[in-house]
């Protein structure tokens, strides 16, 4: 039987940078769970990933914008689907609560 674990339990101390935990990697998928605590992409840069990612806010609330010029919000239930090099960034993340997101890269 394998440990069972909470996808909204929080570490003891929240990190001061984003935190990455693999979930599960398999062939070529990759589940993660990622804890922002106010971070943002840093200014000019975009993320542009070779993998297709689906991603759920599962707590807290973000801002994400696309180099095409789009800006979406999200709350916690909110979940979108980004296409291989579609570059984006992460313009805000809730501190309290935290972001809590759960994010499949399909390559």
């Amino acid at each position: 039987m394998s440990e069972v674990n909470n996808i909204l339990a929080l570490p003891p101390s929240l990190p001061q940078q984003e935190l990455f935990e693999v979930l599960l990697r398999r062939d070529r998928t990759l589940i993660e769970r990622i804890i922002s605590t106010g971070q943002s992409t840093p200014p000019g840069k975009w993320l542009d990933q070779e993998a297709a990612e689906w991603v759920i806010l599962l707590q807290g609330q973000a801002e994400l914008s696309f180099e095409t010029g789009v800006a979406v919000s999200l709350s916690a239930g909110d979940y979108l689907f980004i296409p291989p090099h579609q570059k984006h960034r992460v313009e805000a993340t809730s501190v309290n609560p935290p972001c809590i997101w759960l994010a499949i890269h399909l390559a």
